[in-house]
């Protein structure tokens, strides 16, 4: 794929959501403790789906309708951001199903299919294939239609979305992270948030447990 555009902020939102999807998926294979009580009171659980929301909403809002403008006349490449857009939806309906089965004082069922383990199930699988479908289908096509400021508008919203829960979720993105994605990341952040991450919020981030300690719901 061409570096015209920098992709190195998405780059590290992809690579950030494929770890907790091991972690979702360790947890959810393993029968103790419980893993329903795990993922109703963990702060992974909720990190994830704060992270989700921002960068799922961000594309919803700022960079499929500029592509979808550039793909005019392209009927093939817009049936294929089309199919990116139905994932987003099927995505957030699982995420969804899941928090309303975690509600469930229900026990699992000794033998037969566990609702709870189909949807984990389901939510580790679509949300990697998802993310392949984007950086194997998509986004080349991001790098050769959109302009410079069409990317930038993207990367703006996408910081929006994401600074309501900036203490949390920038050192949760850079868990992991390579040097070039957190470099551009940082250099998103005014030099307050950056001086904060670095005295604050990253020590307090690596102080959490976040497949076992609470976190309190925004």
């Amino acid at each position: 794929m061409s570096d015209r555009l920098d992709m190195a902020v998405v780059d590290a939102m992809h690579g950030a959501l494929r770890r907790e999807l091991r972690h979702i998926a360790d947890v959810t294979a393993r029968s103790d403790p419980d893993p329903r009580q795990v993922l109703r009171t963990s702060t992974g659980w909720e990190l994830f789906k704060r992270a989700l929301r921002a960068h799922h909403s961000a594309e919803d809002d700022a960079l499929w309708p500029a592509l979808r403008r550039a793909l005019r006349g392209r009927p093939y490449d817009l049936t294929r951001l089309e199919a990116i857009e139905a994932e987003h939806a099927t995505l957030a309906a699982l995420v969804t199903a899941i928090d309303d089965a975690l509600t469930c004082s229900a026990p699992v069922p000794a033998t037969g299919p566990d609702l709870f383990g189909v949807l984990t199930g389901s939510l580790v699988t679509g949300l990697a294939g998802h993310l392949g479908h984007e950086e194997d289908a998509v986004f080349p096509l991001v790098q050769v239609v959109l302009s410079e400021e069409q990317w930038a508008h993207f990367g703006r919203t996408h910081a929006e979305r994401i600074g309501p829960h900036a203490e949390l979720l920038v050192p949760w993105l850079l868990d992991g992270a390579d040097e070039r994605a957190a470099t551009a990341v940082l250099a998103r952040l005014p030099e307050p948030a950056r001086r904060a991450y670095g005295e604050r919020w990253r020590p307090a981030y690596a102080a959490l447990d976040r497949w076992s300690a609470p976190l309190a719901r925004a």
